[in-house]
């Protein structure tokens, strides 16, 4: 990369595929980086050019395991040892955004203990997208980019959908506001799933709140990840009378057997972004990338423009 150009971008090693296509959209060579890997599972980061004065821009999602999370807070304090300008962390799917809050006695808040590892480390800014609870940007002490896929998803929905006959829906209660905004956006008429859950990844009962017979349903989420939840609802909203179900949601992390019951379930397809790398094999997974999306994000914030412009709806 020529001397001038005041940015880069380096990946941590699953997120790779994901940094390639942000820099072909930014027309820039992705930046040199060594991971090195010790027999007893240490690590070591070491770029291998000079990133002195540059706004460092990190591509790493956390998703499991934690070795994506370690890796790229040892890419922070090496560049931030190595003198760059800014650095700032492009994480596409934050790990641990389930754990937001005390739902219970004694527990982590697991995403504000991450916030805080990677303010201590070194991050300038930070560029995410779908956290699962917007209330996570708070425990940042430096600024927040929160995108959203609403601006790859409606495309396709209004590419692929018939609109006259869709519904949009909610795979539980928490999901509310998200499909609301879809169905204010597409001015369409909306249906929630309501459940009880005993424990996490287990459903104790469901119930549908809205009419969905003789409708095209488009389930709308942001995690999938046993899909023991998003499977459930499609069924039972087959047999409440709907045509076909579909489901959408921005981060594939498909614990096993995810990808198993959603091949058993009657969802017709299931529409993801390619936050997380998907390795599985499935004819009902189709992936939308969000790297053009990303790619202008850093366009802006390198240019000090508006990045609220992007969205669509929030």
């Amino acid at each position: 990369m020529s001397a001038h150009t005041p940015f880069l971008v380096f990946a941590g090693t699953n997120s790779r595929y994901l940094a390639e296509k942000i820099c072909i959209s930014l027309q820039c060579p992705l930046g040199q980086m060594n991971i090195q890997r010790f027999a007893d599972g240490e690590f070591s980061v070491s770029y291998e050019e000079s990133i002195r004065g540059r706004d460092v821009f990190l591509v790493q999602s956390t998703f499991p395991n934690s070795d994506n999370l370690m890796e790229l807070l040892l890419m922070i304090d090496a560049a931030k040892r190595a003198s760059a300008h800014s650095i700032i962390a492009v994480i596409p799917y934050f790990g641990w955004a389930r754990q937001d809050r005390k739902d219970k006695p004694r527990v982590a808040i697991g995403a504000k203990l991450i916030a805080d590892l990677l303010g201590v480390a070194g991050i300038n800014r930070l560029i995410t997208m779908d956290l699962h609870a917007d209330q996570i940007q708070g425990f940042f002490d430096v600024p927040v980019d929160h995108l959203y896929a609403s601006t790859v998803f409606l495309e396709f929905i209004r590419s692929v959908f018939k609109m006259s006959n869709l519904v949009i829906a909610t795979p539980d209660v928490g999901g509310t506001k998200r499909a609301s905004s879809y169905a204010k956006h597409l001015d369409l008429p909306m249906v929630i799933c309501h459940k009880t859950r005993p424990q996490a990844n287990e459903i104790a009962d469901m119930r549908i709140i809205g009419d969905v017979k003789k409708k095209d349903v488009l389930l709308v989420d942001d995690i999938v990840d046993t899909a023991g939840t998003i499977t459930k609802a499609a069924d039972l909203m087959l047999q409440n009378g709907a045509n076909s179900v579909r489901a959408m949601a921005s981060h594939a992390v498909m614990s096993d057997p995810a990808t198993l019951l959603v091949d058993q379930s009657g969802l017709s397809e299931i529409i993801f972004t390619d936050s997380i790398p998907y390795t599985k094999k499935s004819e009902k997974v189709t992936i939308l990338s969000i790297a053009d999306m990303f790619a202008e994000a850093i366009r802006r914030v390198c240019r000090n423009e508006s990045i609220s412009s992007l969205y669509t709806i929030k």
